[in-house]
């Protein structure tokens, strides 16, 4: 609701070994701040709460002792400091839907073992990050479906954990939460919460689901025909599927959004943190964004291969570094920054044609995000780059309606999802005439890849 909310940042820690960690009861702490100043809000204006629902960043790991205290800090999904046990992992994607990497929690589990065996063997449970606020706030650390499903552990048609995959971790169920208390909402605060905020006790909070999970609901992608492109500081692309079964494709993620409904896609590593990065190291023009609309794609003659970060979806490689070919000393700034926002749509590119081939070409893709939705230019060449209207989706906090889409939906004020209609905005037509430019363009982007990092497979 308009008017109702609180926001505070937070910053993960960095290490030069490629880790990222944050302190979990520093962000448990930012957390319960924000929860006491909606409450306020909330109390104040005479509202009556029917559910909580939530949106929570997957691929969380951190681990508490007996006492319920945590042994490490949480490790972010950026955290390579287990690429090296990625090969040590057993490829189970076909029933996880999670591509051997340091993402998930097996390279990382594995990595603890071998450099924090202290710390490894002191951990009692092995959880994400909403389960260890549910802790604090009920004395349970409950979690959702969707949640345990990004892990790498979980089996998705199964619906269950992955026994092979725990048996090669050297984990055991007893550590993680109980499958049959999955998604299940708590109703009674603890002592000190419920002095804190009486009109949160005693309705019913359901634990948190995936936050991608919740952008598709929360921009209407809630079939195959819409598929979801959202670019933040990582992107991603989504669709979402209600069936007893689904088949995975290589190079594609699946998780899920509830016991009934898949989320499949892929991932980029490098989203809107490739324009920040561009902002903040060139000296570009101030009318960028009106150059960047009237600049013809790839008339910069330069080939950019985005890769800050490592990369997903669909090589899954945290090796991968950026490239720049083609400069010479007529190259400009602008051409830099045209050319990297060219490279990340064709990024996105080969998720769609790969995530098309498995559900067919969507009516329609719906586009959320910050990074994205701040340059129309950009998001125009996301539609040229991909043969494919875009369509930007108005919703100021998809996610977070996406979480109240998917409450309603449970507690039954609403019959299904597509009850309350996503508004959306402009619709970006791709240009004809740029659709052989783009093709040319991808295929220059492999075949550089494949030289400088091998087969894309």
């Amino acid at each position: 609701m308009e008017g109702y909310g609180a926001h505070l940042p937070y910053q993960e820690e960095t290490t030069p070994d490629g880790g990222v960690e944050v302190n979990p009861d520093r962000l448990a702490r930012l957390a319960l701040d924000c929860l006491d100043e909606l409450h306020r809000q909330v109390h104040a204006a005479g509202l009556r709460i029917a559910a909580v629902a939530g949106s929570a960043f997957w691929h969380s790991l951190l681990g508490v002792g007996e006492d319920g205290r945590p042994t490490l800090p949480i490790l972010h999904l950026l955290d390579t400091r287990s690429a090296s046990e990625v090969p040590r992992v057993p490829d189970a994607h076909a029933r996880t839907g999670c591509v051997p990497h340091a993402s998930y929690w097996p390279a990382k589990l594995l990595w603890l073992q071998k450099n924090r065996p202290a710390e490894f063997t002191a951990t009692h449970r092995w959880l994400s990050f909403p389960e260890y606020l549910f802790q604090k706030l009920f004395g349970r650390a409950s979690v959702s479906t969707s949640m345990v499903s990004g892990t790498g552990i979980w089996n998705q048609n199964a619906n269950d954990y992955d026994d092979e995959m725990l048996a090669a971790l050297q984990i055991c169920r007893s550590q993680l939460a109980v499958p049959s208390g999955m998604d299940q909402p708590e109703q009674e605060l603890g002592p000190e919460y419920r002095r804190m905020w009486p009109s949160f006790d005693g309705v019913p909070w359901f634990p948190p689901i995936g936050d991608g999970a919740c952008d598709n609901l929360g921009s209407g992608c809630i079939e195959p025909g819409r598929f979801a492109l959202m670019v933040g500081t990582t992107g991603a692309m989504r669709a979402v599927i209600e069936a007893p079964q689904i088949e995975i494709p290589a190079g594609l993620f699946c998780y899920r959004v509830d016991r009934k409904r898949f989320v499949m896609g892929g991932a980029l590593s490098n989203g809107g943190g490739v324009f920040a990065w561009m902002k903040r190291t060139l000296v570009l023009p101030k009318d960028v964004e009106a150059k960047l609309e009237a600049a013809a794609p790839g008339g910069h003659g330069l080939m950019l291969l985005p890769f800050f970060s490592g990369e997903r979806s669909p090589y899954w490689r945290d090796d991968l570094r950026a490239v720049i070919a083609g400069m010479s000393l007529t190259t400009q700034p602008f051409d830099i920054l045209r050319a990297s926002l060219e490279s990340v749509a064709l990024r996105f590119r080969d998720i769609y044609q790969i995530l098309s081939k498995r559900l067919a070409p969507p009516a329609e893709v719906i586009a959320s995000g910050g990074a994205l939705l701040h340059s129309p230019a950009w998001t125009q060449m996301m539609a040229d780059a991909l043969c494919r209207p875009v369509v930007a989706c108005t919703e100021p906090e998809a996610s977070s309606r996406g979480a109240a889409l998917w409450v309603l939906e449970r507690i039954g004020a609403i019959k299904n999802l597509s009850a309350l209609p996503a508004s959306t905005g402009a619709v970006f037509s791709p240009v004809p005439e740029h659709e052989a430019v783009y093709d040319r363009l991808l295929c220059e982007q492999r075949a550089y890849y494949e030289k400088l990092f091998g087969t894309r497979t």
